[in-house]
């Protein structure tokens, strides 16, 4: 029987990640539960809303961190292209949760404007929410900056909602506090309103940029980047390798990971060994600028006439066949 293989190590990066993955759930979990006990002692809408969002915080969490496993399971024959999009289902899932807790908050702030709020003891809501506040502020800083450096929208996505998370608990304790001050009780209800205008506008982000990756839609950074790789190739002024042109660039995102296809025009004289070296040292150049990549170059023959790089070669071929005539007179 043929030995055990162990599967291959994880990488530094999936470390990291999964680090701050755990460490928002954890602290989602937390939070939800301080939020739910400041919203049982104060009865308080603002606080209602906050409470219900971390609920999102929670299933959002654990999504993100189930997402960056996968995402980092190698390509099977199933799954040729890698399993990197499951991070884009996780944010579509984060912003669609988001939108209903905005509903939900929205229903429960118009009933009590209609039925008149009654709140107590709002100097415990105070500091329990406030308490809330500075941790998400830490964390989801925390989360986001994993996110950037890896490249997870996943974590991006979680990040982004847990800084919302405070910005929101900053508005309940401004909503809460001029209650306090004023004994207009009316102002609670009105917080949470601007509350679920706020987080709907976080989830219509989330969505749209989840749905961007889903449909394949190009990013614009990355094609001006290859546009000026590829550019620089075929400027007589640019690095070698030297090509006469290129076209049907595509390129698509799959989580983290870029795919990149494009074909390249070469001189028809040239054999297909050196148009295959060619190739294979734009598609290392272009997977290295990207990070995380795959490359892929088709390699057609240049049939153009006025073609500036044949044209070249053309010049360079007569001049060694006069090198080499002269050499043998």
């Amino acid at each position: 029987m043929p030995p055990l293989q162990s599967p291959p190590p994880k990488s530094d990066a999936y470390r990291s990640e999964r680090r701050a993955a755990i460490l928002s759930l954890g602290v989602s979990v937390a939070l939800m539960a301080v939020k739910f006990v400041a919203y049982f002692v104060t009865g308080s809408s603002a606080i209602f809303s906050d409470a219900l969002e971390s609920i999102v915080n929670v299933l959002a969490s654990a999504l993100a961190l189930y997402s960056i496993v996968l995402a980092h399971a190698p390509a099977d024959a199933r799954h040729p292209y890698g399993h990197g999009k499951v991070e884009f289902l996780s944010a579509a899932f984060e912003g669609g949760m988001i939108l209903l807790a905005a509903l939900v908050i929205t229903g429960r702030a118009v009933e009590q404007l209609l039925r008149g709020a009654q709140l107590q003891r709002l100097d415990v809501g105070l500091a329990l929410t406030g308490g809330a506040m500075l941790v998400n502020a830490l964390v989801g800083t925390l989360v986001l900056r994993a996110g950037r450096r890896h490249g997870s929208i996943a974590l991006e996505a979680d990040g982004r909602h847990l800084l919302g998370d405070a910005v929101t608990t900053a508005g309940v304790l401004v909503a809460l506090g001029l209650v306090r001050l004023t004994g207009v009780s009316w102002i609670d209800p009105l917080g949470a309103l601007l509350v679920a205008i706020y987080i709907s506008r976080t989830g219509y982000v989330l969505l749209r940029r989840a749905t961007a990756g889903l449909m394949d839609e190009q990013d614009v950074e990355d094609d001006r980047l290859l546009r000026a790789i590829l550019d620089a190739h075929v400027s007589p002024d640019g690095p070698p390798p030297r090509i006469c042109s290129y076209h049907k660039l595509r390129h698509r995102h799959s989580g983290r990971y870029h795919w990149v296809d494009f074909h390249i025009m070469v001189p028809a004289r040239w054999t297909i060994d050196r148009g295959h070296q060619v190739a294979s040292a734009l598609e290392y150049e272009i997977e290295r600028a990207l990070g995380e990549a795959n490359a892929t170059a088709h390699v057609e023959p240049c049939a153009d006439e006025t073609c500036l790089g044949c044209g070249i070669q053309r010049r360079r071929l007569a001049t060694d066949g006069a090198q080499m005539h002269t050499d043998e007179s």
